[in-house]
């Protein structure tokens, strides 16, 4: 009889296995840059871009920095260091290429989705800060799946970084990637981790916050109904809720936003092509 693996082995190599399975590095703004730090034998590396963590994984025998860039970064070179703070060890340089991303024009009929009351200012404005606060959140851990299954069934209606007009109005880019399905269709988690909150909000309408690890964060919004409870672990796949329209929306979706070192990412690059 073959001998078994030791649980711990094998939770090992199967998490080496998803870490080496998909991430497609774009170091572009709004993209994931990648920085070699030298072979894992050597104890797990700290990397900070500016005062925030980064995440840091072992690929293929090499610790790996995965850097969220900033959608506003300008093309050039993007500093970060290497070390037990943002202010002490080595400088790293990341080299981030320009890339121009599409319009995308939006018409709704509930003007007041455009033009807020001042009860509506004050409402969006408390949220920003909260969902900034919660897309901030670091837990630290050993291992980061980034090999992620797409969190919904159907079309991909709406591209990461768009610069968005609404009735014509321009507002902020697209922060993540939509994809139509009709109301009720089942939203499951795209990497397993831990519910960070779920709320309803003016904009994203009922969302779930997954916590994967190490500062990266998926985003769930627009859900018709909400199946988990904050502190839930979930496993890779899990059902969170229901697709649905709730907040600004144009008909039944999924908006799902990834972040990673506080800020959003291309969720794109987390699936297989």
């Amino acid at each position: 009889m073959r001998p078994r693996l030791p649980l711990l082995l094998l939770l090992l190599l199967l998490c080496s296995t998803s870490l080496e399975a998909q991430l497609r590095p774009l170091a572009v703004p709004g993209g994931v840059g990648v920085l070699d730090l030298g072979p894992d034998s050597a104890p797990r590396p700290q990397v900070w871009l500016q005062e925030r963590p980064v995440a840091v994984v072992a690929r293929q025998g090499r610790w790996q920095a995965l850097v969220g860039i900033p959608l506003d970064t300008p093309a050039g070179s993007l500093s970060l260091r290497q070390g037990p703070s943002p202010e002490q060890g080595t400088l790293l340089s990341l080299r981030v290429e320009p890339k121009e991303y599409p319009a995308q024009y939006l018409k709704l009929k509930n003007k007041g989705q455009v033009e807020l009351s001042p009860e509506n200012e004050a409402r969006v404005a408390r949220e920003h800060e909260e969902i900034k606060a919660l897309k901030q959140h670091w837990r630290d851990t050993p291992y980061v799946d980034t090999d992620f299954v797409l969190p919904a069934d159907g079309r991909l209606s709406g591209r990461f970084g768009a610069r968005r007009f609404f009735n014509g109005q321009p507002r902020a880019p697209h922060s993540g990637l939509d994809i139509a399905a009709p109301r009720g269709a089942p939203v499951r988690t795209a990497s397993g981790g831990k519910v960070l909150a779920v709320a309803d909000y003016f904009f994203n309408g009922l969302s779930v916050f997954v916590d994967h690890g190490q500062g990266l964060i998926g985003l769930y919004c627009h859900l018709d109904s909400i199946e988990v409870r904050p502190g839930q672990w979930l496993e890779k796949g899990a059902r969170i809720g229901t697709v649905g329209s709730t907040g600004r929306s144009t008909g039944p979706h999924l908006h799902w936003t990834l972040v990673l070192n506080g800020t959003n990412v291309d969720p794109e690059l987390f699936i297989r092509p």
